[in-house]
């Protein structure tokens, strides 16, 4: 059932209320290690922006703050283990958009609510989508990649990290502009998939930039166009969709950091200082930079906003689809 964007943004006023409840200002300590659950293996892009910024937290906090990894299903095993959480601000997670804003519209049965089961903390990174091709095709440009799936729509394929997955339905975005429909092959996330791209099994791959930028610096794939409204400056050399004239592929992702939803106010925005400072390091800005995701500051209530804003936007692309996962 699609949700009025008034009713998200009543929602998420009362996640906020909750969370801001308690008069901020008051002095925050910890006297436990804080840990950051991620819903993705280790070495992935969530595990690495939680423990570039963790590494920082320490300092700021007091306390150790510990990376712990929990995969599977899409993040709803770790987004449950943080709902059912005290809400004291020592268990946090760091969480992509597609299980906080896309997931949700396929799963009949989630065992989150992401408007009402957490607070949000802070936004940690933003990237761009990208479109990457293997040798099959032959293709180095966009353009000859749209002439070699119109001329072999049986063999046109993608695969992203997993079904149900932001990338998915971005591909399917991708597949109504060139007004075929590519085929969606799902792996259990992005490592599965590389060698099928470099080996020509399957002929393309989308995911977060971030994924594939390694690869293509490699020379082992190419990719063809990002997301962003501007050239990434970690791949100044490939296109935007939009400067290829596509503007309805203009799409972006974020990373972000949210606490169990009763956490108090004054604990929310001791985290979000820490997490906001980590961020602002210069050693943290290079790693996350150079590949291909951008830091980003925010306050609790900024971060709520583009978390209800990206909840509306992306139901009924995912509606459109038919897709669910139940």
């Amino acid at each position: 059932m699609l949700v009025s964007v008034r009713s998200l943004l009543r929602a998420a006023l009362a996640v906020l209320l909750v969370a801001f409840a308690t008069a901020s200002g008051a002095q925050v300590t910890f006297d436990k290690p804080i840990r950051i659950i991620v819903g993705f293996a280790a070495g992935g892009t969530a595990d690495l922006i939680a423990r570039v910024v963790a590494d920082k937290m320490k300092d700021t906090l007091g306390q150790p703050v510990i990376v712990d990894n929990r995969p599977g299903a899409i993040g709803r095993i770790a987004a449950e283990a943080v709902k059912n959480a005290a809400p004291d601000g020592t268990t946090i997670m760091v969480m992509p958009i597609g299980p906080m804003a896309v997931v949700p519209h396929s799963t009949k049965n989630l065992n989150y609510d992401p408007l009402r089961d957490f607070a949000p903390i802070a936004l940690g990174a933003t990237f761009d989508f990208a479109i990457a091709v293997g040798p099959e095709t032959g293709a180095k440009t966009w353009a000859e990649f749209a002439a070699w799936v119109k001329a072999n729509p049986d063999k046109a394929a993608y695969a992203t990290s997993g079904a149900g997955s932001l990338p998915h339905f971005f591909g399917a975005m991708l597949s109504t502009e060139l007004g075929v429909t590519m085929l969606h092959v799902a792996y259990k996330g992005s490592a599965a998939y590389v060698n099928d791209l470099i080996g020509g099994s399957i002929p393309a791959a989308i995911d977060a930039m971030a994924d594939l930028t390694e690869q293509h610096r490699a020379g082992k794939i190419h990719i063809l166009a990002t997301s962003g409204s501007a050239r990434s400056k970690a791949l100044p050399d490939v296109p935007t969709f939009k400067e290829l004239g596509l503007p309805g592929l203009v799409a972006s992702g974020w990373f972000g950091f949210f606490a169990p939803a009763k956490t108090p106010g004054p604990v929310i925005d001791a985290l979000n200082r820490a997490i906001n400072k980590a961020l602002q390091s210069p050693d943290v800005i290079a790693k996350l930079s150079g590949i291909g995701m951008d830091p980003a500051t925010s306050t609790p209530d900024q971060f709520a906003v583009i978390l209800v804003s990206d909840y509306a936007k992306w139901g009924p692309i995912v509606k459109a689809t038919g897709f669910t996962s139940d």
